[in-house]
Parts: C-alpha cells; sequence; structure tokens
C-alpha cells in the first residue's frame, strides 16, 4: 500500500476560479482576485490551495479544456512555491498543465487520473462519483452505500499505488450521487474509510445537504451563508474520526479544529 503518512489532519482550502460554484462562483473569477484570495488562504493556515476551473455542483455543465487552462494555470502559478497547490480537475491535459505550472497534488473527482498523477509524480485524490455532474443526482442506487464507497475507492487507490502514485488519499464524494441519507452514512462510519489505511480526504463544506439538516425557523433550508456552523461541525466530526484531510472554502475554524483535535490528543 502506498499511503500518504502524516499525524496531523491537512487543511485544503478551496479556491475556486469560476463563474458557477454554489458557493464562491464569481468572486475570484479574474487572476488577481484569485490570486489574492489564495494568499488570503495561505496567511490563514492552509496547508493546500486547491484551484479549479470546472464547477462540479449537482447539474454543473462541463467546461471546455481551452477555457478551464485559461481559468487555472495563472494562479496556479502564481501561488506554486509559497503553499502546496492542488488541481480540482477531470481533465487529463488540465492536469499535467498544471503539474508543470507548480502543482503537486491532482483532486480527481472523476478518480480517473492516477496515471496523470504517477506519469508527473505528484499526490492524488481519487473521489467516488459515479455519473457525471450534471446529472449525478437523477438515479442514485446503492444497497449499502458505505461497503460500496469503501470497495471503489479502495479498488482505485490500489491501481493509482500499482501505477507508481506514492501519496494517495480516497475521498467519499460527500453530496455527488447521494441523498443525504448517504451522506450522513458514510459520515457516521468513516472509520470504515480510516481502516482501509489509506488517507482519507473530506469535504462536506456549506454543502447543500448541511442547510436541509438545519433548516431555519421557517422550515426552509439554510442557504448557502448560513451554513458555516454546520460546517465547522461536519469537519470537526471528520477530524476527530481520523481523516487525513479537510477540504474546506473557510480556513480558520478548521485549522482551529485540527489544533484543538491535536491539543486533546495530546493531553
Amino acid at each position: 500500500m502506498t499511503a500518504s503518512l502524516q499525524s496531523v489532519t491537512l487543511v485544503m482550502g478551496v479556491l475556486n476560479v469560476t463563474p458557477d460554484s454554489f458557493f464562491d462562483g464569481g468572486r475570484w473569477f479574474a487572476v488577481d482576485a484569485a490570486v489574492a484570495h489564495g494568499e488570503e488562504l495561505i496567511a490563514q493556515g492552509a496547508d493546500i490551495v486547491d484551484i479549479g476551473g470546472e464547477s462540479t455542483r449537482p447539474g454543473a455543465r462541463p467546461v471546455a479544456e481551452a477555457e478551464e487552462l485559461r481559468r487555472v494555470v495563472p494562479v496556479v502559478e502564481a501561488l506554486a512555491g509559497r503553499v502546496r497547490v492542488s488541481i480540482d480537475t477531470r481533465k487529463a491535459a488540465v492536469a499535467r498543465a498544471a503539474v508543470a505550472a507548480g502543482a503537486t497534488v491532482i483532486n480527481d473527482v472523476s478518480a480517473t487520473l492516477w496515471r496523470v498523477a504517477a506519469d508527473t509524480n505528484v499526490g492524488w485524490v481519487g473521489m467516488h462519483l459515479p455519473g457525471e455532474p450534471a446529472t449525478m443526482q437523477d438515479n442514485i442506487r446503492y444497497d449499502d452505500v458505505v461497503s460500496e464507497v469503501r470497495d471503489h475507492l479502495v479498488a482505485r487507490a490500489e491501481q493509482a499505488a500499482a501505477a507508481g502514485v506514492r501519496e494517495v488519499w480516497i475521498d467519499p464524494g460527500l453530496g455527488f450521487a447521494k441523498h443525504d441519507s448517504h451522506n450522513l452514512s458514510l459520515l457516521r462510519h468513516l472509520d470504515v474509510l480510516v481502516s482501509t489505511g489509506w488517507p482519507v480526504a473530506v469535504g462536506a463544506s456549506r454543502k447543500s445537504m448541511l442547510g436541509r439538516l438545519t433548516p431555519g425557523p421557517d422550515g426552509e433550508p439554510a442557504p448557502v451563508d448560513d451554513r458555516l456552523e454546520a460546517t465547522v461541525a461536519v469537519t470537526t466530526w471528520a477530524i476527530t474520526q481520523g481523516v487525513a484531510m479537510v477540504r474546506v472554502h473557510d480556513v480558520p475554524p478548521a485549522v482551529q479544529a485540527v489544533r484543538l483535535a491535536g491539543a486533546g490528543a495530546a493531553s
């Protein structure tokens, strides 16, 4: 087994260079704005800055390769060397270009780019996503979501290791082709994923499931701007369950959660 050995949970800060991401779409679409926000994430304590140029929210449509390259490569070039940079993409050409620009991790929601990671000698995050973002919520079926996600991810991780990837994480893909009950089962049984021995990455930050699980007084789901507390709760839970990395939009509370969890473990 090839694994990322670490004793402290890493904080991956999200940097979406997109006009349509569900939370911060459009905020950092210009290169200068994206670089400035990346610098802010670094100052806040992010261990990795995850740069993405294509939204994978439910219903999102694919972005042309040339456009995705235009969005992400200048930002990777500007931030690489100041912090560890990952590229959030499903396209091999984008992954290769980002690595050439300085990225050292491929955050792969398709879990298909391990050969690119092996060829370029970088880390790889393989996520569970059956289907495509545009239609992934249309036909969701699991007999046992925890075991099915585990088995799928372990198989992909083993393929990556066999290809020569030396740094591998597995991500259960919360909110990707999953109902809330599936997301909760995966969160409740994170120990099952952790016990595989493969480092686990979890990204629940501000997702719609948190809005539905924390409705307001009117019974309506909490809007995306009101999901910070729920995000911190889930992130803290994941840290206590032994995950190796949390992917968040809001870095400072995640950094604090990691520090507090570490202090508690040491006492």
